[in-house]
C-alpha cells in the first residue's frame, strides 16, 4: 500500500497508518488534489507548479506540460481516453493522448456568467477547484468554479451549462455521489443537488460553521467538515474552529462527531483506505475512522494537508 499526501509544501509518500516516516517526494508547492483514476494509469498530482504524474507508486513524477502552470483539479473519463485538467485562471484542458498533449475546451470560456467570477485572494482570478465525472454517464464532466458556481457538460467539455442557481459561487468540491445527486461544498454552505443541479438544497442549517472545504462519502455515509470562518481568520485564539460532521441521509441530518485536533483543526482532505475513511487536517494531521466508528490519530506530515490518495 502507498499513501500519498497533497500538502502546502509538496507531496509526501508513506507506507502504512499511523504514520511514522513520510518522505517528501514531489517538490510541487501547494497540491491541492492526488488523484487515481480506474482507467488510467499511475497517480497525479495537480499543483501550483503543474500537472505531475508519477507510475512508479510516487517514487519518480513527470510534468505533463499543462499550458497554464497553476493546476487546481484533474479528473479522466470513465474509459481513461480523456484527462481533463482546470486551471488558475479558470481556464480547461483536454488530453486524449494520454497527456502526452492538451487542447483547451473553449466552450468553458463563452458561459454567460464567466465575466463575474473572481477570487479576491488570487489575483482576483476564478479557478476551476474541482473536477468531476461518474461512470454511468461517461459524456459528462462537472466543474466547481472558485469563486463562479457550479457547471454541466454533457458532451465531454465541449460546451457548458450554468447550474449556479440555489448553490453559493465559493464552490471548493462537488463530490458526485451518483449519476444526478451531488454535494457541493462552499465557502457559505454544504449543498445537495438530486436533478444535476437544476436544484439545490442547503444541508447545513443546523449549524454554525459555513466555511465547508470538501465532503466524501463511503458505503452509504457521507462525510464533511467545516470552519466557523474562512483561512484568514485561524491563527485567532480558537484557530480553525472546526467541526466534523456524518450523515446515514444523504444530508438530510448532520451529526457532529469528536475527532483528534479539534476544534483547532479542520479537515480538508479524505480519502478511502481498507474499507474506512483516512482524513486529513489544515495542520498535518492524518485521522483514521476505526471500526467502531471512532476517529483516531493516524500521525503527521511536516505540512498542512490538501489532498490524500491511497492506491
Amino acid at each position: 500500500m502507498t499513501i500519498l499526501v497533497g500538502t502546502r509544501d509538496g507531496v509526501y509518500r508513506t507506507a502504512a497508518v499511523p504514520v511514522e516516516d513520510a518522505n517528501q517526494v514531489l517538490d510541487s508547492g501547494d497540491t491541492p488534489r492526488i488523484c487515481t483514476f480506474p482507467a488510467v494509469d499511475g497517480v497525479f498530482a495537480a499543483s501550483e507548479s503543474g500537472l505531475y504524474r508519477s507510475v512508479d507508486d510516487g517514487q519518480t513524477w513527470e510534468n505533463l506540460g499543462i499550458p497554464r502552470e497553476e493546476v487546481y483539479s484533474v479528473v479522466a473519463s470513465a474509459d481513461g481516453e480523456r484527462l481533463y485538467a482546470g486551471t488558475h485562471p479558470a481556464h480547461l484542458y483536454v488530453s486524449t493522448d494520454d497527456g502526452d498533449s492538451w487542447a483547451e475546451l473553449e466552450g468553458f470560456q463563452d458561459l454567460p456568467s464567466r465575466d463575474q467570477w473572481h477570487t479576491p485572494r488570487h489575483r482576483n482570478e476564478a479557478h476551476i477547484r474541482n473536477l468531476g465525472v461518474h461512470p454511468e454517464t461517461p459524456d459528462r464532466v462537472v466543474a466547481g468554479v472558485e469563486v463562479g458556481g457550479v457547471h454541466i457538460s454533457d458532451d465531454s467539455g465541449a460546451t457548458w451549462t450554468e447550474r449556479r442557481e440555489g448553490v453559493h459561487d465559493d464552490v471548493h468540491h462537488v463530490f458526485i455521489l451518483d449519476p444526478d445527486e451531488y454535494v457541493a461544498s462552499t465557502g457559505d454552505g454544504l449543498y445537495r443537488t438530486r436533478d444535476t443541479g437544476q436544484s439545490w438544497t442547503r444541508l447545513d442549517t443546523d449549524l454554525d460553521h459555513r466555511y465547508f472545504r470538501e465532503a466524501f462519502a463511503l458505503d452509504g455515509r457521507l462525510y464533511a467538515a467545516a470552519a466557523r470562518s474562512s483561512p484568514g481568520t485561524w491563527s485567532g485564539k480558537n484557530r480553525a474552529d472546526g467541526i466534523l460532521v456524518e450523515s446515514t441521509d444523504s444530508g438530510e441530518s448532520l451529526e457532529a462527531v469528536s475527532y483528534p485536533g479539534e476544534p483547532e483543526e479542520v479537515v480538508l482532505a479524505w480519502t478511502a483506505i481498507d474499507g474506512t475513511v483516512l482524513a486529513g487536517t489544515n495542520d498535518g494531521r492524518l485521522i483514521n475512522r476505526d471500526a467502531n466508528g471512532m476517529w483516531t490519530d493516524a500521525g503527521q506530515v511536516p505540512a498542512g494537508i490538501r489532498s490524500l490518495a491511497v492506491y
